[in-house]
């Protein structure tokens, strides 16, 4: 009797029934949506939409805070986890970078340094700063037109100065990594767009020379200014300026998450970098975009204009959403000091986005007291599902009786 080895019978075996014996695949998990924090049952409609947005886009790191009259009323983190990693699971106080949320942080500072009778908003940013433009038509611009975006700079035409290291590096014969002080060399040394205060259009420069102005006017630091004369009185004690690199970030900043890499800015040694990691200056962008914060630390913001004589007198505040001198857009809105404007229904409603590279981040102060933020650790990018619409899905949910509770003390 011929014995047969294991190898021979294998091999000798039909397909079929080498299959039948067997077990069967499991299918991948499921992906799902972790959250830590609660939600009252009276706002699930918010809840609902932010796990359906991050599922849908993939997102790892992102937070929902709701405020109601003064109350915080829901906090909570989200994270899409598709279990082949270890999901990053943000609590409500972790910090992300907000980026141009922060231009209302700079007006405000600004408005308060007119409260205080240490600046006006017609002084010329020129003799502020001490600068000798190219384009005398740089006279012109004042403290107010660059909180509304009226200087006459448009980074569709020379490009957007907060993001041309190399190009300036290049043009001032200076190394890698350039200041606020080479930006400003090089932008002064070049023509305007247009002529201050004809049209609005976004500069992030603008802002970055707002900072500086602070600066000057203050004595301190902008980041020291902030914290001492808007964020301290407010109870707010986390936010803070962000940095560059993963490994200066801060206990509890997030994960930022990009497909995109960049040449670094930080060096001159030319290597390709996740681009949320060196492919910008972080600190550069301070004023303009430089801040971190949580979502609650964000409605808690919000207060500084909801409760005139906190931070800012109620004179202080109608001249920073104050509508500009080119009036409103087709929409019937208007840019005021680091927020989008609109009347609605007897109510100013204020608002705004930021982006950069690993972050989108949305606040808005509605009618009926009712102010929320977001917070994601990245943002649309080719192939993905786009991010601007998040406030038409928030601004759809309806709430029938809103909750009591108060959160604020848990946080501050």
């Amino acid at each position: 009797m011929t014995v047969l080895s294991r190898r021979t019978l294998l091999a000798a075996a039909p397909a079929a029934a080498l299959l039948a014996g067997r077990p069967a695949q499991a299918a991948p998990p499921t992906p799902v949506v972790r959250t830590s924090g609660t939600v009252p049952a009276q706002l699930a409609g918010f809840d609902n939409v932010l796990k359906k947005f991050v599922l849908d886009r993939e997102i790892r790191a992102a937070q929902l805070a709701i405020m109601k009259n003064g109350k915080i009323l829901l906090a909570r983190g989200y994270c899409f986890d598709d279990y082949s990693r270890a999901p990053v699971t943000p609590t409500p106080t972790s910090l992300f970078r907000i980026a141009s949320l922060s231009k209302n942080i700079t007006s405000a500072a600004v408005m308060r340094l007119v409260q205080d009778g240490k600046l006006s908003l017609s002084a010329k940013v020129t003799q502020l700063l001490g600068l000798t433009p190219a384009d005398a038509r740089m006279e012109q611009v004042t403290v107010l037109r660059l909180m509304q975006h009226l200087g006459g700079w448009d980074r569709d035409v020379s490009g957007d100065q907060l993001w041309r290291d190399h190009t300036i590096s290049a043009a001032l014969d200076v190394p890698l990594p350039i200041g606020h002080d080479d930006i400003i060399r090089y932008a002064t040394a070049r023509p305007l767009d247009y002529a201050p205060g004809t049209k609005m259009v976004y500069s992030n420069y603008g802002y970055l020379l707002l900072g500086r102005i602070i600066e000057k006017v203050s004595g301190l630091p902008y980041e020291a200014y902030v914290q001492s004369k808007l964020l301290q009185p407010l109870g707010i004690t986390r936010m803070q300026l962000g940095q560059s690199l993963r490994t200066e970030a801060v206990a509890g900043e997030v994960r930022y998450e990009s497909q995109y890499t960049n040449k670094t800015v930080l060096d001159t040694s030319g290597t390709t970098v996740p681009y949320p990691y060196g492919g910008f200056n972080m600190p550069n962008q301070d004023a303009n975009g430089g801040w971190l914060a949580s979502a609650v630390d964000l409605v808690r913001w919000t207060l500084a204009f909801d409760r005139p004589g906190t931070v800012l007198s109620s004179a202080s505040i109608a001249k920073l959403v104050a509508k500009p001198e080119i009036g409103v857009n087709e929409y019937g809105s208007w840019y005021g000091g680091g927020w989008w404007c609109r009347q609605v229904t007897g109510h100013l409603n204020t608002w705004h986005n930021g982006s950069m590279p690993g972050t989108f981040s949305y606040l808005a102060r509605l009618q009926n007291g009712f102010s929320y933020a977001l917070l994601f650790n990245r943002r649309e990018e080719t192939g993905s599902l786009d991010y601007d619409g998040i406030d038409d899905d928030m601004n759809k949910v309806t709430v029938s009786s809103w909750p009591t509770t108060d959160l604020t003390s848990k946080y501050f």
